[in-house]
């Protein structure tokens, strides 16, 4: 009866650690349902931190690379292609936009309204 037990215990072992990683795996990425309330929350909070900081290129150029960061991880952790995509894109985007004085601020407006309104339609039709 030793014997049986001990060969168990290895056993037992190597699927808890299989188990393990499972779940590891399973806890870095996010549903669907996460994603399509998580990206257009940052686009929201984007487009309050450009009108705020219309007048100061630097603010804004780090307001737009913070939201291209943020994008980048829930790309990085979408389950969904399309949403994974669509993100991706963005943060793409948007992580190339140099702000450095006032009129590049009023360009970079421009442009953040017209591909983030081009991005929320992508991500409505994802997620419906």
């Amino acid at each position: 009866m030793r014997r049986i037990q001990s060969r168990f215990v290895p056993l037992a072992a190597s699927a808890l650690l299989v188990l393990a990683a499972g779940c590891a795996e399973v806890n870095t990425t996010i549903d669907k349902a996460q994603a399509c309330l998580e990206a257009p929350k940052i686009i929201t909070e984007l487009g309050a931190e450009i009108a705020k900081y219309k007048d100061d290129p630097q603010a804004m150029d780090k307001a737009i690379d913070n939201a291209a960061g943020k994008l980048n991880e829930v790309a990085d952790k979408a389950s969904n292609t399309t949403l994974k995509e669509a993100t991706d894109e963005l943060a793409t985007t948007l992580g190339g936009i140099n702000v450095q004085n006032v009129n590049d601020a009023v360009d970079a407006a421009q442009k953040v309204t017209g591909d983030t309104a081009a991005y929320l339609d992508r991500i409505r039709q994802a997620c419906s």
